[in-house]
């Protein structure tokens, strides 16, 4: 886990991220074949997280049945044969990431900002084409598992050059073409407000 510069160091001189690594090593000795991770990269820099990643996968490797509990959507999407979306200890769901992402949310989301009466135009071609969306203050989350390109095509125009003169000058809302997530997943299950 990258310590060897720390032999010797006592753990009070230890950075936050350096004893989050050496809970790891800790957890690893006597070559566990399972092993429960609570939060393995919580507060470790881009280097550090990717670091365990790569360990975490090599064990894997070696057939070590791991338990991982993340807030990081991304960690259990590239860490993760399964995951079980949990929303105030209920499981949602239960699956392998990329089929769960894309039978529930599909292969792309577009993002669209929105504000005022364009809102109520976008909902209509939304609501035309039979879209599955949600909607979280001024952005729509446009959940698409094919004819994306088509659809943002067709924000594109109706959100661009149809400006009223009035409204000229004011930047467009932004849209943005990605692929579908895991978080996606989370928050269509759960919610896009945040709760006590």
């Amino acid at each position: 886990v990258a310590l060897g510069e720390k032999e010797g160091a006592q753990v009070r001189h230890l950075s936050g991220g350096q004893k989050q690594r050496l809970s790891l090593a800790v957890a690893l000795l006597g070559d566990p074949e399972l092993l429960f991770l609570d939060e393995p990269t919580t507060g470790l820099d881009p280097q550090a997280r990717h670091l365990i990643w790569e360990r975490l996968r090599s064990l894997q490797k070696e057939g070590v049945t791991m338990i991982l509990t993340t807030h990081y959507m991304e960690e259990a999407a590239r860490l993760c044969d399964r995951v079980a979306i949990l929303d105030q200890g209920r499981i949602l769901r239960l699956g392998p990431p990329l089929a769960l992402v894309e039978s529930e949310v599909g292969k792309e989301v577009i993002e669209v900002r929105i504000d005022g009466g364009e809102g109520d135009e976008v909902l209509k071609i939304l609501e035309r084409g039979r879209h599955r969306f949600d909607r979280s203050g001024d952005t729509l989350y446009i959940y698409c598992t094919n004819g994306a390109r088509e659809l943002l095509a067709s924000l594109d125009r109706l959100l661009g050059p149809r400006r009223e003169p009035e409204r000229r000058g004011v930047p467009r809302p932004s849209l943005l073409l990605r692929p579908a997530t895991l978080e996606d997943l989370f928050l269509k299950l759960a919610g896009r407000t945040l709760r006590e």
